[in-house]
């Protein structure tokens, strides 16, 4: 850096240790982070579990509707088809969903996209819940589609918006509240679809239409909330909605230094524009970074948590737990999950984003290991079985704790402001093509490998382990800058490409 620049940006680079102590946030900005959640990376979650309840009750819908239409029972095969097209559909609109949704945070704001994607939620709970009354079952698949590109534009833009309102000391905290609210939204699924509450027969069509519930949350609380700052400075240049919002996020005390970092971050991007996917791709000085998070965001779907789901039911059989008490069982495990996820928010600022993932992998591999051995030795000993559950549980823990939490920090903080959106395009898109995949070839896997299979696993969470502890730096109280500057300089990132000085609150 020229020597009459260092002074200029000396405390864009070097923080002190003060500024950077975990603070709580206060009110306001923690409000705003539920308004954006629950409407968001919520949905997500409730809509990948509420579906489990209602499988047979749902089949038997199709099979009714397909007797009164064409007198004659549906096929096995032609049954699983449609069903299976329910429930995979979802992912088909995510990935439809999370393509978009970095090019409408551009234009209509994070705050603007996430309520506007409402509307999808609403129409996707309403044709679900008129399918039955009209007899079209139809309806289900493109609820479940528009369920998805709801969750999928949730997934892409919500995180931006927590990742810019937070400061840089609660950033990895506030961005936890994406893997929080997953969970809780799996948890509310899973008790929502027990027979005491909407698990019955009868209940299903309203079941389904309940999505529309956080929907209708969001559009009441978030309007009450600002946008982004840094959007309404840098991307729109309204200085005067950017204080008033910096006011009522950080408070009258906290905004100057907020402010200050982000209009030097404004005048040092003057000549950048939003960078398009394509263009990260043939970009040497992300190169790095695009490559981690295509990898961090492959292994949160391939590293196993959904073999763990499908094994779960057979184990809990196996360790004598009756078959009506089974629901409840697996509510303990999105429970379990949902804790983890909290317990990880509270540590993250403290241990630091890279000992919280590359230790979940660890953790993870050794539970693999530990699958295989109980499985292959299942009826060995009673207890057995027992082991078994164990490493149920043992697995979501450590999933919980630092693959499912903090992946989507890691996204937001690898990349600055005009690469960020498409950062979260290409990596979304990858994460639900991961989903689909697995969804798709596992089975297949089970029938090959049976338990064995937690051995591909293995694989994964180990390579995993090994590639985060060697490439992926600390990222915890750091600035984007600092984040960016250590890559080039780990990495010997292409010196000819321009030496970003920005920072971010």
């Amino acid at each position: 850096m020229p020597s009459e620049f260092a002074k200029e940006y000396q405390p864009l680079l070097i923080k002190e240790t003060k500024d950077k102590q975990p603070k709580f946030p206060n009110k306001s900005l923690l409000l705003a982070a539920c308004a954006a959640c629950i409407g968001g990376t919520f949905q997500y979650g409730y809509n990948v579990s509420v579906i489990n309840a209602p499988t047979t009750h749902v089949q038997k819908f199709i099979n009714q509707t397909w007797r009164e239409r064409y007198q004659t029972d549906i096929s096995v095969d032609a049954l699983t088809l449609l069903w299976s097209t329910i429930v995979s559909i979802f992912t088909i609109g995510g990935l439809v969903g999370v393509t978009i949704g970095g090019t409408l945070s551009v234009k209509l704001g994070r705050k603007g996209t996430l309520l506007a994607n409402n509307t999808l939620a609403l129409t996707a709970a309403l044709l679900m819940g008129l399918s039955y009354p009209t007899g079209l079952f139809e309806l289900l698949i493109i609820g479940r589609l528009l369920s998805g590109m709801n969750a999928g534009i949730g997934l892409c833009v919500q995180p931006l918006y927590l990742g810019e309102i937070a400061p840089t000391a609660l950033r990895g905290s506030m961005g936890m509240g994406t893997s929080i609210f997953i969970t809780v939204g799996i948890l509310a699924g899973q008790v929502m679809g027990l027979k005491e509450l909407l698990g019955k027969e009868e209940s299903w069509p309203i079941l389904l239409s309940t999505t529309c519930i956080p929907a209708v949350l969001q559009l009441v609380i978030l309007p009450w909330f600002p946008e982004s700052p840094r959007y309404l400075l840098i991307d729109k240049g309204d200085d005067e909605g950017c204080n008033k919002a910096l006011k009522q996020l950080h408070g009258i005390a906290g905004c100057g230094g907020e402010r200050e970092d982000i209009e030097k971050e404004r005048n040092d991007l003057v000549d950048f524009q939003a960078k398009k996917p394509w263009e990260l791709f043939t970009d040497r000085s992300v190169r790095w970074q695009l490559l981690s998070v295509l990898l961090l965001n492959a292994a949160q779907q391939l590293n196993g948590i959904n073999a763990t789901y499908f094994y779960a039911d057979y184990l809990f059989r196996q360790a004598g737990i009756p078959a009506d008490k089974i629901p409840y069982v697996t509510v303990g495990t999105g429970a379990c999950e949902c804790i983890t996820a909290l317990t990880c928010g509270l540590l993250i600022e403290r241990l630091g984003r890279k000992v919280l993932i590359t230790g979940g992998y660890t953790l993870m591999s050794i539970c693999c290991i530990l699958f295989t051995l109980t499985l292959s030795f299942q009826d060995a000993s009673p207890a057995i079985p027992y082991l078994s559950t164990a490493c149920v549980f043992a697995f979501i823990l450590s999933f919980g704790l630092g693959p499912g939490g903090v992946t989507n920090i890691l996204t937001t903080e690898l990349f600055t402001q005009t690469a960020r959106p498409a950062a979260y395009m290409i990596a979304g898109s990858l994460n639900w093509l991961s989903f689909f995949f697995i969804g798709l070839v596992f089975p297949f896997i089970v029938i090959g490998l049976q338990q064995y299979c937690f051995l591909v696993f293995l694989a994964v969470c180990s390579l995993m382990a090994i590639y985060i502890y060697l490439v992926i730096p600390e990222t915890k109280n750091k600035t984007f800058v600092e984040i960016q500057n250590e890559f080039k300089k780990a990495h010997n990132a292409d010196r000819a490409g321009p030496t970003l000085l920005l920072t971010s609150t």
